[in-house]
């Protein structure tokens, strides 16, 4: 079955696309199904964000669409920046924003955090989401070459002393938060 992926995020598209492979399950970008629109995320939750997406270019199509939202809470800064991940600092780049979350935790010990994502299907007459996590910490610097976001800055705790961005595609893909939404997708679909 092919979905509409609701983002114009060519990372997330990659990272998708590898995670669904051999599922039966594939996703087509906005730009491939002939959309040039970037779907609003206006919500106060992460569920809210994946569903106005989702329903967003449902509403163009009438056709099946997946859509997602995630970010990083750091329970230092009451779960910040959560919903707010990608526009977190004024700038909203990748650099700002980690540069940001490593000012705001200068001298914080408890560095706890996690990557949460909700994904959200719609169709005719469908609606489900489903949410996923993966706990961590926060380094005090950024390392590795891989990934994207935050993926510098975040130690799994199932992959000890090895950032997000210091793991292999296969490696990230079976622990993320991503990963374990996603690999849920075709027990959604009817």
């Amino acid at each position: 079955m092919q979905l509409i992926f609701a983002t114009n995020n060519a990372h997330k598209v990659s990272e998708v696309r590898a995670i669904l492979d051999g599922t039966g399950v594939s996703v087509v970008t906005l730009a491939e199904a002939g959309l040039d629109v970037d779907p609003p995320e206006t919500g106060d939750t992460f569920e809210d964000n994946a569903l106005q997406k989702a329903r967003f270019v449902h509403a163009l199509t009438q056709g099946w669409v997946v859509a997602d939202d995630s970010g990083i809470e750091v329970d230092a800064l009451g779960g910040r920046p959560g919903v707010h991940s990608k526009r977190f600092s004024p700038e909203a780049t990748t650099d700002a924003n980690n540069r940001l979350l490593l000012a705001e935790l200068e001298g914080t010990e408890g560095r706890t955090a996690r990557f949460r994502c909700v994904l959200a299907l719609v169709g005719p007459g469908h609606e489900a989401t489903v949410s996923g996590s993966c706990e961590g910490r926060i380094a005090h610097a950024p390392r590795g070459a891989d990934g994207f976001g935050y993926d510098p800055l975040f130690l799994p705790d199932e992959t000890p002393g090895r950032t997000m961005a210091e793991l292999s595609s296969a490696e990230k893909n079976a622990i993320s938060h991503r990963g374990r939404c996603f690999g849920r997708l075709p027990e959604l679909l009817p």
